[in-house]
């Protein structure tokens, strides 16, 4: 019996993509778990994208699917990832999460296991606050919450600025955004994949 958790994410310059990858890896680890990384639509402009030198960095992940509101349906759990805009979520991720309405009101998605991960541009940017804002519409669906606890060691760390938080993953992009994910924020991205799959495991079980 395959347990099946979907990645549903927004990415604007790659970051949140990189983390993306590093947690469907962490679910892919775990036996019998199945990994669907899928990106909601984008509601900039072509020509704004490029303006702000996001198209080419689209490209790199412009063949991951788009995620649906039905298709949401048949995951046993959902890792969303977002990039923090002044402290929330990205306007595309509210914009699909918005259009759930009639999951709600069906409870299609009431026990499935619910995580989010994120990335801000400084080490104050609104990490904590972006996940813990987005698990408010998790509740609402009836989702359980899964985080990461402190079993994972590098959430501890004080040998480099990083990212990583006991509500979710996270990476810091620079006001620039040019730092990539570190090899820790990576692997807290990866511990959370594996962590909501065993959970989603369990509970489909």
């Amino acid at each position: 019996m395959t347990t099946n958790i979907q990645i549903v994410f927004y990415s604007m310059y790659g970051h949140i993509y990189t983390m993306a990858e590093a947690v469907a890896e962490g679910v892919r680890n775990i036996p019998g778990c199945n990994a669907d990384l899928l990106q909601v639509p984008e509601l900039i402009p072509e020509n704004v994208l490029e303006q702000y030198g996001a198209k080419a960095a689209r490209q790199s992940f412009a063949h991951i699917p788009t995620a649906t509101v039905d298709g949401l349906v048949a995951a046993d759990a959902i890792i969303f990832g977002t990039p923090t805009r002044f402290g929330n979520m990205a306007a595309q991720m509210r914009n699909f999460l918005d259009q759930t309405g009639k999951l709600w009101m069906q409870g299609s998605l009431v026990g499935k296991v619910g995580s989010v991960f994120a990335s801000t541009a400084t080490q104050h940017g609104g990490q904590e606050t972006t996940i813990t804002s987005f698990h408010s519409t998790l509740l609402h669906q009836g989702m359980i919450i899964v985080g990461v606890p402190y079993a994972e060691q590098r959430l501890l760390s004080m040998d480099e600025i990083t990212g990583g938080t006991p509500y979710g993953a996270t990476t810091l992009a620079g006001a620039d955004g040019s730092r990539r994910p570190s090899e820790n924020e990576l692997a807290i991205a990866r511990y959370q994949g594996a962590h909501v799959a065993k959970i989603a495991q369990k509970l489909k079980a």
